[in-house]
């Protein structure tokens, strides 16, 4: 059976939760509310319910599921109160500015018998299920190095999201994404943090960065995210035992290097700048195959469907508690090392 969804928040993400509700086969829409007239009254032009206040939400009996589209910082609040008012809730990303707010909702939801989850959204980006399932595939053997990476040229957007009060910066923006999606690419322990922050653009917030985790096994990865690259590096580069991969941008096919032998009978130097070198000189068909493999099918109203699920008992939630907060708890280490320029020795159980 379908469950009703309420939305809270008509912006981007509202908007995008509306859209996906309206065609979905597992939810059906049963209105928004937004602090702003202009938002209520946009909603009211495209058919959809509007409620008066958010009170109204949480009291509506019909409404099964209640989606937090806010700004960053009054997430707390609204999860908690639709949590106790006995609601399923799930809630938009970052999920809270530290863990302690988030260990807040998580006792609300136990409190309250219900399901709370984050929108995580992008573990169904077709980029990082190829590079996913290179790994799982073992292909190109062990990973060594991962490099993730998101480019622009534009700074942050004009509006909360360019301020400190709001939870605004890019490691909150879309560091949050990519280390979740690091965080499943590699599951170990992580043994060090270093972090630097960027502020080109901007001295509010972090309008970029770049982090460096060491994990356990001495597996290492880059997360970087920049909005003042006008010339874009690639979307992933993947080392691993026996190849390495590379994703050039989100609309591109996962380009495979796949080692057939180390050694060659000869190596043919090649000229570079004003020498020659063997080291530095490319393979042969002979010892690599190079091809590219197909872009995967991914759904991203999977989320929905498995949120249904969940709530009725029948799966296990994609999303986990545990895996947000852990993102969350890494993230606060990317600002402690960016601030102190120091590396952090990261000495973690999950």
């Amino acid at each position: 059976m379908k469950k009703n969804v309420a939305i809270v928040g008509y912006g981007g993400q509202g908007g995008w939760h509306a859209n996906h509700a309206l065609k979905s086969d597992v939810v059906n829409l049963s209105g928004i509310y937004d602090i702003k007239q202009s938002r209520i009254d946009l909603a009211k032009a495209n058919g959809i319910h509007t409620y008066d206040s958010f009170e109204a939400v949480i009291n509506d009996p019909d409404v099964d599921i209640v989606v937090c589209a806010t700004p960053n910082d009054v997430h707390k609040d609204i999860v908690i109160n639709a949590l106790l008012a006995g609601k399923n809730v799930v809630c938009e990303k970052p999920v809270a500015l530290s863990v302690e707010d988030f260990d807040d909702m998580c006792a609300a939801a136990k409190k309250a018998g219900k399901l709370f989850t984050v929108h995580q959204n992008r573990r169904w980006d077709v980029d990082y299920l190829a590079i996913q399932s290179l790994i799982n595939s073992g292909e190109i053997g062990e990973t060594i190095n991962i490099e993730s990476r998101v480019h622009g040229s534009r700074g942050i957007p004009s509006d909360w999201r360019c301020q400190k009060p709001y939870g605004g910066g890019m490691v909150l923006d879309w560091g949050v994404h990519l280390i979740d999606q690091m965080l499943l690419l590699i599951p170990e322990k992580i043994k060090k943090i270093y972090c630097q922050l960027r502020n080109i653009t901007t001295n509010e917030v972090d309008d970029g960065f770049t982090l460096q985790i060491t994990f356990e096994s001495g597996k290492t990865a880059t997360v970087e995210v920049g909005t003042y690259n006008f010339i874009y590096m690639p979307r992933f580069y993947m080392q691993c035992k026996n190849g390495a991969a590379m994703i050039e941008d989100w609309q591109k096919k996962c380009k495979v290097a796949k080692l057939k032998a180390w050694n060659e009978k000869e190596v043919v130097p090649v000229q570079t700048a004003a020498g020659i070198t063997k080291t530095m000189a490319p393979r042969d068909e002979i010892t690599l195959d190079s091809y590219e493999i197909e872009r995967p099918v991914s759904d991203v109203h999977d989320f929905y469907r498995n949120l249904v699920k969940a709530v009725d008992g029948e799966e296990e939630q994609i999303v986990k508690l545990c895996q947000v907060r852990r993102v969350l708890k890494v993230m606060e280490a990317c600002f402690i090392s960016g601030e102190s320029g120091q590396a952090i020795i990261y000495d973690e159980a999950f």
